[in-house]
């Protein structure tokens, strides 16, 4: 976390509130203009794939949709918002086919705005502006694009110096008009390849939701809504509110009433600085129910109240023509998803060690050293996006754990470079622990930043020596400086590899194919 947040975060110590704000008691509902807000954030594509909360599934484009249409009824008045990340790193069903099954799947269920997430920016803005506008891909053809409109306050064009979406959105109800703010997080810029966002800027968030707000105000718009692909968090009675947006609620204009908040796939509800703050997990798990009374004299929003509701399949029948499009996505490619190619015993996880490291990490590291031929390996955990369940390992589960079209580079480095990266992953905008292959390495969690690691060696413990050098793997997005790893880009004798995941299953093969998970020994923390 950068200074400014870290400051940001501090502010709001005490000034948090559980997780309403009401109207007196004197004040009769039926005066105001009701309204419901139901927000989703961080889907991800996650079209088929269900996840397990509490012992219990959860998630599903099926049964969201099915929750979603509950949640509206017997109400008059319903928007469905969305805080980002509805496409990239998705599963299969959706990646396959350029994360087009996701928009059509929010088509159906009839959003109403949606914001900008990192992952929007994946593949660069000419395909993000395809999926959301409509166009043609090699492909997969002609697409319509995305029913609904989209806002981002904070990303600028660079040759004309404006947003490359409009700013804000307003949305009428009963003659009342509530503003909608898009803004993404300005770490958008070291977290995705820098080819996916060439032209374009991500300007402070606080100065861009003002910056709105008060041309909002100025078009008599009292009523306003933050949708923000940035972090915010708190315990279930709204206690201990933190993520960037807690950081930035007292320096965000008050009339800006309710904030959407994503990226960290966390839990919030809370109030902080008069500000309803939430968020609701990730995948379709949860969604967010903000209810809204709005005094139809002053526009002014004088009742609010939050619940974030988990998309259990217990009680509830999935959304059955969600449910059939979702099969006719997937149909003509069963065959590819459910190959095996291998087993796992026991399960390999994302499970995180004290000093950062993680088995299925480990694994991926390892897998590229082997195909690079490389001494050393280099993995961001971020791009891995689920576990591999103990049994046989299927094609769609590999893609759904390496989603991204990335691919493996090899580079030369010296040592002094290597102590460098490894400095990064607590100086970089993006703090993160690499997962490592063929580098053991130990640091002090109470040392000041860029002088944490204390030492280095390779497997068989010889020290990793300044003037030496020594071949990399890594993919192409941390040899471009993703995740705010700039040293990487020092790296000398540039070869490319394979795509990173046909370089997993290629290890898996060359394993006999069983993999199991290999020990958390290679970084310690003293």
């Amino acid at each position: 976390m950068s200074v400014k947040r870290l400051i940001l975060t501090a502010i709001v110590i005490g000034v948090y509130f559980i997780g309403s704000s009401f109207v007196s008691s004197s004040t009769d509902p039926g005066e105001y203009v009701s309204v419901q807000l139901l927000g989703v954030n961080d889907f991800h594509g996650q079209l088929e794939t269900y996840r397990t909360r509490d012992g219990k599934k959860v998630g599903g484009a099926d049964y969201l949709a099915a929750y979603l249409t509950k949640q509206r009824e017997g109400k008059e008045h319903t928007l469905l918002v969305h805080a980002g990340d509805m496409v990239g790193a998705s599963s299969p069903v959706s990646s396959l086919m350029q994360d087009e099954p996701a928009v059509e799947w929010m088509n159906e269920v009839g959003f109403d705005i949606g914001a900008l997430g990192n992952h929007e920016f994946d593949e660069g803005t000419d395909e993000m502006f395809r999926l959301l506008n409509g166009g043609q891909h090699p492909e997969t053809g002609e697409f319509k694009g995305a029913d609904f409109p989209y806002t981002a306050a904070n990303v600028i064009d660079k040759k004309t110096g404006k947003s490359i979406l409009p700013p804000y959105i307003i949305k009428e109800v009963e003659g009342v008009p509530i503003g909608f703010i898009g803004v993404v997080t300005t770490e958008t810029k070291d977290i995705v390849l820098p080819s996916g966002i060439e032209g374009v800027e991500f300007t402070d968030e606080v100065a861009a939701i003002n910056k709105s707000v008060n041309e909002l105000k100025s078009k008599g718009v009292q009523s306003i809504v933050v949708l923000g692909h940035i972090s915010a968090s708190s315990k279930e009675d709204g206690s201990n509110p933190s993520g960037d947006f807690a950081g930035f609620a007292p320096l965000i204009d008050d009339e800006v009433d309710i904030i959407f908040g994503g990226h960290s796939h966390g839990y919030a509800n809370t109030i902080v600085d008069g500000k309803m703050i939430v968020q609701s997990y990730s995948y379709g798990t949860a969604f967010s129910v903000v209810d809204l009374f709005i005094d139809p004299e002053t526009k002014e929003i004088v009742n609010k109240q939050a619940k974030i509701i988990s998309t259990y399949h217990d009680g509830i029948e999935p959304d059955r023509d969600v449910k059939k499009m979702v099969e006719v996505y997937s149909k003509d490619k069963q065959l590819m998803l459910q190959q095996v190619m291998g087993k796992a015993d026991p399960p390999i996880t994302k499970d995180v060690s004290e000093s950062g490291e993680r088995s299925i990490g480990n694994i991926v590291a390892d897998s590229h050293r082997m195909n690079m031929g490389t001494d050393i390996a280099f993995m961001n955990p971020g791009a891995i996006r689920s576990n591999l369940d103990e049994g046989e390992i299927t094609w769609g589960e590999l893609y759904t754990m390496l989603p991204f079209r990335t691919h493996l580079v090899k580079a030369t480095f010296t040592g002094s470079q290597l102590k460098k990266v490894l400095e990064q992953q607590w100086t970089g905008n993006f703090q993160t622990i690499l997962q490592t292959s063929g580098l053991r390495y130990t640091w002090d969690e109470d040392a000041p930043p860029g002088e944490k690691v204390i030492e280095m060696t390779d497997e068989d413990g010889h020290h990793i020596e300044d003037d030496a050098t020594y071949t990399v793997a890594m993919t192409n997005y941390l040899a471009t400086g993703g995740d705010g790893f700039s040293s990487f880009k020092e790296g000398k004798d540039i070869v490319e590899g394979p795509p990173t995941l046909d370089s997993f299953i290629t290890y898996i093969i060359q394993s006999g194919g069983r993999i199991e998970p290999p020990e958390t020994n290679r970084i310690l923390v003293k």
